[in-house]
């Protein structure tokens, strides 16, 4: 299945992204800055002013002009990481609204924002009926190579407010014409991470969640930071940031309490 983040998200026991077509749009330049912020530089698609990358993720011109000080940090046993950005000025509410999504949609926002809060972080989220800090949208959109995007979101700004939108997929090859509620939640729960700055548990190997040739998504000592006290050695085979979604109602499991607890 696929993925969450924008990052976007699969279906096909891939992850929250969503394999993308070959371009040519994007320059020589682009690629090479991607690849410096610690992206993988396979299958990026243009959308607008902004690139989609492994999968899920979504890249703005903000990203580029940021320069990351934090090293590439590897503790303990088990794995979760972060990007070099962080939601500030903790405590803090951040609102998440829906707008013009079928109503399972906007019940399984609500029951993902009821997840976080009962892990009681110091970053909580509540539902707003319109204009929230993270506004969740729709688009229809077919599958393609094999892979069809569940959602996609991205990380958050350098002056630490999360990721603005999540975009969640509507066409009926995504979720079907009777969408399962837990299966919704799980990819809004995935963006929602990405939004607040988590990236792929398994972004070292993406073969691993979503099957296929072994791709690292890459590092380059920016953009994935190990969360200490998660696993470096192990692959956590139930993590809510996998890369790609198995079809399940995938939640929290130890090791991702362990690393919201240690960043919020």
């Amino acid at each position: 299945m696929r993925c969450f983040d924008v990052i976007s998200c699969k279906k096909n026991n891939e992850s929250v992204e969503k394999k993308t077509d070959p371009t040519t749009e994007v320059s020589a330049d682009v690629l090479k800055n991607i690849s410096a912020l610690g992206f993988s530089t396979a299958d990026v698609r243009k959308q607008g002013d902004n690139y989609l990358v492994e999968g899920d993720i979504l890249l703005t011109q903000a990203n580029f002009s940021e320069v990351s000080t934090s090293p590439n940090l590897r503790i303990a046993e088990t794995e979760q990481y972060r990007t070099t950005n962080l939601v500030k000025n903790l405590p803090r509410t951040v609102s998440v609204s829906v707008s013009n999504l079928p109503t399972v949609y906007a019940t399984a926002a609500a029951n993902a924002v009821a997840r976080y809060n009962a892990l009681n972080l110091t970053l909580k989220f509540k539902i707003v009926s319109s204009g929230g800090n993270i506004q969740i949208i729709g688009f229809n959109e077919g599958p393609s190579g094999g892979f069809i995007t569940l959602g996609s979101s991205g990380f958050p700004t350098s002056s630490g407010n999360p990721f603005n939108q999540i975009q969640m997929n509507t066409n009926p090859a995504a979720y079907g014409s009777n969408p399962d509620l837990g299966y919704v939640t799980s990819v809004i729960q995935h963006e929602m991470g990405h939004c607040i700055g988590f990236r792929h548990t398994d972004y070292f190997n993406r073969a691993l969640s979503c099957g296929g040739t072994a791709t690292n998504e890459g590092t380059a000592g920016i953009g994935a930071v190990h969360i200490p006290g998660t696993p470096t050695k192990t692959f956590d085979a139930a993590s809510w940031m996998l890369s790609c979604s198995n079809g399940s109602d995938r939640t929290f499991n130890a090791n991702d309490k362990i690393a919201l607890n240690y960043l919020y």
